[in-house]
């Protein structure tokens, strides 16, 4: 006696063949909460473009003032400096924090918690203000008359110089975890291995850690670098030109605050958009050995598109089922 097996929505074509119909599973809550997603979104723009208390005229005249963009490029460069800087001294302190020296370990746990127990603010102003504290900075030896070097110190340390180092400082002690967490998500072994080779532990860490650690690493930090970015602006408080302090300047003369607002607030979305970008691409480069098919990107699509051949797609898995 045998029994014949039962499939679901299968049809019988004239060969004896038996097709499984697969119909597509219906969403259609998906459909009504994305028309009223798209309802408030439209709401809240008519809101705006129709508030006549916005004087959209003076927002377009200042988007591409000179003393915006200027501002743009210190802002811009604030952060690469800041960013780059800190990344090394990041490096450094999360090595530190793995070591097994113990002034090595207790030195780069004190920085870690100083810089980031106390609120970036209170960093910006507190180098800002370091003439206060040192008239001028001297190198010599100490508790001696001997100077080989002085220099004034607010001629030294300028606001700009300040803000740079603060949020150098600051950032570096964020950073040194995320670079600590990417190190200890490789495995033991890969160390005992390029121990076994003779590779020493500075090598072995630059080539044999660090590229690993990076698909940990990268996600975050470009969070980070965008917070960066933003807070770029909080050295307004020290009179440093950046893009925030640049519009405050232009709306203390216009008393037009809100729509130079919306001017820095355009600004800063371009940017970030603009960050974002080798953000993906150094995730798709580190992150090569950890997928087995990666999504195109939108670069290759569009290359595809203007030569006109058609991308190729991973084939879809399937699994073939023997009935008896």
């Amino acid at each position: 006696m045998s029994s014949t097996p039962i499939l679901s929505g299968a049809a019988e074509d004239l060969n004896g063949n038996d097709d499984v119909t697969a119909l597509p599973l219906r969403h259609p809550w998906r459909w009504v909460a994305a028309t009223l997603i798209l309802l408030i979104v439209a709401w809240f723009a008519y809101i705006i473009v129709t508030n006549p208390n916005l004087d959209f005229a003076t927002v377009g005249e200042f988007v591409f003032d000179p003393r915006i963009i200027s501002g743009i490029g210190l802002t811009l460069l604030i952060t690469v400096v800041s960013m780059v800087v800190s990344t090394v001294l990041a490096v450094i302190i999360a090595s530190m924090r793995l070591s097994e020296n113990p002034v090595f370990y207790s030195l780069a746990w004190f920085y870690t918690w100083a810089f980031r127990g106390t609120p970036i603010l209170v960093q910006i102003v507190f180098w800002g203000y370091m003439g206060l504290l040192f008239q001028n900075l001297t190198l010599g030896i100490p508790l001696t008359d001997v100077v080989f070097w002085q220099v004034n110190t607010n001629s030294l340390i300028t606001p700009l110089m300040a803000g740079i180092i603060a949020l150098t400082l600051n950032q570096a002690a964020y950073s040194s975890e995320i670079v600590r967490a990417g190190m200890l998500s490789i495995d033991e072994g890969q160390r005992e291995a390029a121990f076994s080779l003779g590779m020493s532990p500075v090598y072995t860490l630059r080539r044999v850690v660090l590229p690993q650690a990076m698909r940990v690493i990268i996600p975050p930090m470009g969070n980070e670098l965008i917070s960066m970015l933003k807070n770029t602006s909080l050295l307004s408080v020290i009179a440093v030109l950046e893009l925030y302090t640049q519009a405050m300047i232009i709306s203390s003369s216009n008393l037009k605050q809100v729509e130079l607002l919306i001017v820095v607030s355009l600004w800063y979305l371009a940017m970030t958009s603009i960050l974002s970008i080798p953000q993906y691409y150094l995730e798709r480069h580190f992150g090569r050995g950890a997928t087995r098919n990666q999504r195109v990107t939108p670069l290759g699509k569009l290359r595809a598109r203007f030569s006109k051949k058609e991308y190729p797609q991973p084939a879809p898995q399937t699994e073939v089922v023997e009935i008896p």
